[in-house]
């Protein structure tokens, strides 16, 4: 089965992709740290990113999405460059970037949701709401590293994401049950 939603053919493809090049990047991030616990929530989290891939392609597959091979290329390049950089940007950076990275990425399976939705299509509701759910437990686990650091107001002011803000308006506190999650993301 074929669908005609370009945007959301571009925003599958995409996921696709850059989910191998947050794997790639929390590779690097847990190799980086000494923390024995850090490191396997991180190595979690890369597991989660990897986990997520094979669903997004499961979908694709579905609708006969092919595999973007520029994103493939250029998110795999980005991805190693991001591992590599975490044993020479200190502490902060790594979990600062992989925060705001993830704070973006609970959006894109909401949107994903609501395309499939405005299609009549309900049947991915379910797998797009645990996947963004899941990124924003990544958010929030990455805030709560750096939440006291002197660094974040500074990186906040410019980068626009922090304790004060956030990139969607999941609430893990007060989370909306999937079928009521709608306004997520709108």
């Amino acid at each position: 089965m074929e669908i005609g939603h370009t945007k959301l053919k571009k925003l599958l493809q995409k996921a696709y992709s850059a989910e191998k090049a947050a794997a790639f990047a929390y590779q690097g991030h847990a190799a980086s740290v000494k923390d024995k616990e850090v490191k396997m929530a991180i190595r979690q989290i890369e597991i989660d990113e990897w986990d997520h891939r094979k669903e997004v392609l499961k979908i694709m597959t579905i609708y006969n999405i092919p595999i973007s091979k520029f994103n493939e290329i250029k998110f795999h390049i980005i991805g190693k460059i991001i591992s590599f950089s975490c044993f020479l940007i200190g502490r902060f950076m790594p979990y600062y970037f992989a925060g705001r990275l993830e704070s973006g990425n609970v959006c894109e399976y909401f949107k994903m949701k609501f395309y499939f939705n405005s299609l009549n299509i309900k049947a991915h509701d379910e797998i797009l709401y645990q996947m963004g759910i899941k990124e924003k437990e990544h958010e929030v686990y990455f805030l709560e590293k750096i939440k006291s650091d002197k660094l974040l107001p500074f990186f906040e002011k410019i980068f626009l994401w922090g304790n004060k803000k956030s990139f969607n308006n999941v609430d893990l506190n007060s989370q909306l049950p999937q079928e009521a999650s709608d306004p997520y993301c709108n």
